[in-house]
């Protein structure tokens, strides 16, 4: 039998799935538009494209291969490209996201390396805590003012329901942070005997050209004064539980709500509850800058001091030992322990979510 020869007939390869090689290199989408995302559910982004204009569009839209999983939330400013005209069943894509002026995150406790980022580009946060019906918890407010204050936030308190309990005591404690507190109750309106909530108006001047963020226990009223201030926001509302003394979660999503009859654009970012607020991310280097006083005289403290109050040679107390009057010491007598409290908030161990009171 004669010796069989092989010609290019017996080479079969396997084609790829593909044509054209891959490559590092990414379209630049010069033709995307900028937008901000207002919502995030299961994969799918709700953004406004020129918000606040009268071009003003909403989209649909679904992340792009290429960011991988880059997370995009709340308050982002994105470039998106595809069917931007908002039309029913089309969706656009995310390909780009912007850079962040501030980015709050929490993790789920003290020793949780992964950071969850809950919004982005917000100025302020805002946390609401119910004077009574459920308990205020002091530990829960510290620390998100220490996750505010790393973010580069500023704070509001927004206190509920003063019908029921005293304000005085958790204004007093947070007076000498720079904590600005807004106090609101319930009450019949005389004239329609429709309930009414007191102290929206100090609220909303204090929102106005800001975009801010809502936080709070569930059941504190935070779900209310969101559809007080943006009455189409239809958020669901709930009760306490009278055994447990806790709130039941209405809100199941972070949304960006534009709030209307304001100076200047306002918005405010409504939250799922919470019932922890870890810190593993916040530095506590971080904290002592965000009190410019007290970074100052904390320069002078010696290599390795902690500013706890036992720690030695701590230049805090030596700041508060040299005042020239006995209101001056007790103003920053007021301020270090102030701080030490939060600090400890970061450093300890002690469960946030306990009620103090």
């Amino acid at each position: 039998m004669p010796e069989r020869r092989w010609d290019e007939r017996d080479v079969r390869i396997r084609p790829g799935r593909g044509s054209r090689p891959r490559t590092k290199q990414r379209p630049a989408h010069e033709d995307a538009r900028s937008a901000m995302v207002v919502a995030v559910d299961r994969g799918r982004y709700t953004l406004l494209i020129e918000p606040g204009t009268p071009d003003e569009t909403r989209v649909l839209a679904m992340k792009a291969r290429e960011l991988g999983r880059e997370r995009v939330v709340p308050g982002d400013r994105v470039d998106v490209v595809g069917d931007t005209s908002g039309a029913k069943d089309t969706l656009a894509r995310i390909v780009r996201i912007g850079e962040r002026r501030t980015v709050l995150r929490r993790t789920a406790d003290d020793t949780d390396p992964v950071e969850r980022v809950i919004v982005a580009n917000a100025d302020r946060l805002v946390v609401v805590t119910a004077l009574a019906d459920p308990e205020p918890r002091t530990r829960m407010i510290d620390r998100c003012v220490v996750a505010a204050y790393d973010a580069g936030m500023d704070v509001l308190l927004a206190l509920t329901k003063a019908d029921l309990a005293s304000p005085d005591e958790l204004v007093a404690m947070y007076a000498p942070i720079g904590v600005e507190v807004v106090v609101t109750r319930r009450e019949d309106d005389p004239a329609t005997g429709e309930r009414r909530i007191v102290g929206l108006d100090a609220l909303l001047e204090a929102l106005d050209g800001r975009v801010s963020v809502l936080v709070g226990h569930s059941g504190v009223g935070k779900s209310t004064l969101v559809n007080a201030l943006v009455p189409d926001a239809h958020r669901a509302t709930g009760v306490v539980n009278d055994v447990t003394g806790r709130g039941r979660h209405t809100s199941t999503s972070a949304v960006a709500l534009e709030v209307p009859g304001t100076s200047a654009p306002t918005w405010v970012v409504d939250t799922p509850g919470v019932r922890s607020f870890g810190l593993a991310h916040v530095q506590p280097e971080s904290l002592v800058r965000a009190f410019g006083d007290l970074a100052d005289v904390a320069a002078e403290c010696p290599r390795g001091c902690t500013h706890l109050a036992d720690s030695p040679d701590c230049a805090l107390d030596d700041w508060v030992a040299e005042a020239a009057d006995d209101a001056t010491r007790d103003a920053r007598t007021a301020r270090v322990d102030s701080f030490r409290r939060l600090l400890v908030s970061r450093l300890g161990t002690a469960e946030p979510d306990e009620p103090t009171r």
